[in-house]
């Protein structure tokens, strides 16, 4: 059983944008998930564009993942 601070981390490139903030991911294992922008990164003004390669962090039911950082 995951506990609440366990937080898989994984790696994926951004292959579309959508409305409301939330963008389309491809994992690099080939999963894809809806991703919303972290709260930190919206403070910051850290702008998301297709094609960025960006760390997900996993909703541990299977949701949206969060974006936490861009490289």
């Amino acid at each position: 059983m995951q506990d609440k601070t366990d937080k898989q981390i994984v790696t994926g490139t951004v292959e579309e944008a959508l409305p409301n903030a939330l963008f389309r991911v491809i994992t690099d294992d080939g999963t894809e998930v809806l991703a919303y922008i972290a709260g930190k990164m919206r403070l910051h003004r850290i702008k998301v564009l297709v094609g960025d390669t960006v760390q997900l962090q996993l909703d541990p039911y299977g949701g949206r993942a969060r974006i936490v950082r861009r490289s």
